[in-house]
């Protein structure tokens, strides 16, 4: 496993034109992992019932593209919360509950697990602070982009500097909901209906959370892209937890998108 071909990830050109010589990052797919069956490839899911060892396997190939050893990949324990972790060299390997990392310490990677939900990556090159955010509805609905920014604000990143790209999600033709679904939003703010098209099924909807998290992005005053990357068809790059569930199988991989401030 040790001498095995690296994963290719794919690219943000936003990121890329922002300062890749100093920040790295990758969206990675299930390509260049070691694991079987339903978990065929990188997944890299510590909460999925693949084998223990195979997800540490693929976990410690995303951070050898960085050129890192395996204990400096943060992750956290995704629970759908807006809560933001700041990574530091105090930071222990511990994976805290938060759906957000930022940091401003060369040589860490940070980490967030998808399958259907958006994982958007974040830098201000310049100021030399990175983050990485998981937002299904609910993150992206109660705050968890927005706290992302202002927790790089803190550590010395400038609003207008920052680049974020969200990266392999579920599209609106693939996210049917149904109407206490709709009211969650709506009854926040009416407006929210317009993220929202109607289907043949009574008081059901399609959800374009894609449109929903780049609207919040740009309106928090940040440069914001759209990869364009639906995970629930793709079945050769992506896993998708509603792909999943609507073949009744019983359990899924997760993909990993991360970034990290390259060390002098």
């Amino acid at each position: 496993m040790q001498n095995a071909t690296l994963p290719l990830p794919l690219q943000s050109p936003l990121l890329a034109a922002s300062g890749e010589n100093r920040v790295r990052h990758g969206f990675f797919t299930r390509q260049g992992g070691v694991s079987e069956g339903l978990y065929q490839g990188l997944n890299v899911g510590l909460g999925s019932h693949d084998e223990p060892e195979k997800v540490q396997e693929n976990r410690r190939r995303v951070t050898q593209w960085f050129g890192l050893p395996s204990g400096r990949l943060a992750t956290v324990h995704q629970v759908h919360s807006p809560d933001v972790l700041v990574v530091d060299e105090t930071y222990d390997g511990n994976r805290p509950q938060a759906d957000a990392m930022v940091t401003a310490t060369p040589g860490f990677v940070l980490g967030v697990l998808s399958a259907d939900c958006g994982p958007i990556l974040f830098a201000d090159a310049q100021a030399g602070v990175v983050g990485a955010a998981h937002a299904g509805w609910k993150g992206a609905l109660f705050g968890v982009l927005e706290n992302t920014i202002e927790a790089m604000v803190k550590l010395g990143a400038s609003r207008e500097r920052i680049a974020a790209s969200l990266g392999p999600s579920i599209s609106q033709d693939n996210y049917e909901v149904g109407p206490e679904y709709v009211a969650r939003f709506t009854d926040i703010d009416p407006a929210y209906a317009d993220y929202f098209a109607a289907t043949e099924k009574e008081g059901h909807a399609l959800f374009d959370l894609k449109q929903f998290t780049i609207d919040r992005l740009t309106k928090a005053g940040v440069k914001a892209e759209n990869l364009g990357l639906c995970t629930y068809p793709d079945e050769h790059r992506f896993y998708s937890y509603r792909r999943t569930t609507h073949r009744a199988e019983p359990d899924y991989g997760r993909q990993i998108s991360a970034i990290a401030i390259l060390e002098d």
